[in-house]
């Protein structure tokens, strides 16, 4: 399956290069957000060469098998600057996962960014429904579901690096996808 590197209005998403493990690790590991991220796949406190296992043993694996499309997350006026990432993934009831660097949230960057691969895994993957999950309380990435016009398909509780929560499963079709804004 192909993995391009895409672009929006304010982004660059590159595809995750080997590289990227040095500017992951100072980034990625602040409570605010890894919190509501699974339990199972973020180790607390993470450790001083998680972002390298995460790129090499994780990333890059799923990628080569086709299961996994993973981009950095760049703004265009400092392209080398990694600020985030975001990733589609080939598993039940939970094709998308994303994390933004703390001083640029807020600002409409991964509601962007998500408009980008949701679209790339409809019309270039040619999947036919996108399911995410999210911890109820996290309020930002519901907000995202909600404005690509997501449905809540079902809730179970999950453990997330923050403890046990209500887990929201979220879900749109190709065809609502493709007409949500034909209304």
């Amino acid at each position: 399956m192909p993995l391009d590197d895409l672009e929006t209005k304010r982004l660059l998403l590159k595809k995750l290069a080997y590289g990227d493990a040095i500017q992951i690790q100072p980034k990625f590991p602040h409570w605010d957000i890894v919190k509501y991220l699974d339990s199972r796949a973020v180790s607390w406190p993470y450790p001083a060469d998680g972002a390298e296992y995460f790129v090499k043993k994780v990333a890059f694996p799923a990628i080569q098998s086709g299961k996994a499309w993973i981009w950095s997350i760049r703004v265009k006026n400092h392209p080398d600057e990694l600020i985030g990432m975001i990733g589609l993934y080939d598993k039940p009831d939970n094709n998308r996962g994303f994390w933004l660097s703390l001083e640029y949230q807020g600002q409409g960057l991964m509601g962007e960014a998500c408009e980008k691969v949701t679209d790339y895994w409809f019309h270039i993957l040619e999947q036919p429904v996108l399911r995410t999950q999210k911890a109820s309380i996290n309020q930002g990435s519901k907000k995202i579901s909600l404005a690509q016009g997501a449905s809540l398909i079902k809730i179970e509780e999950k453990e997330y690096v923050s403890g046990k929560y209500d887990c929201e499963f979220w879900e749109i079709t190709k065809d609502e996808w493709c007409n949500r804004n034909r209304q």
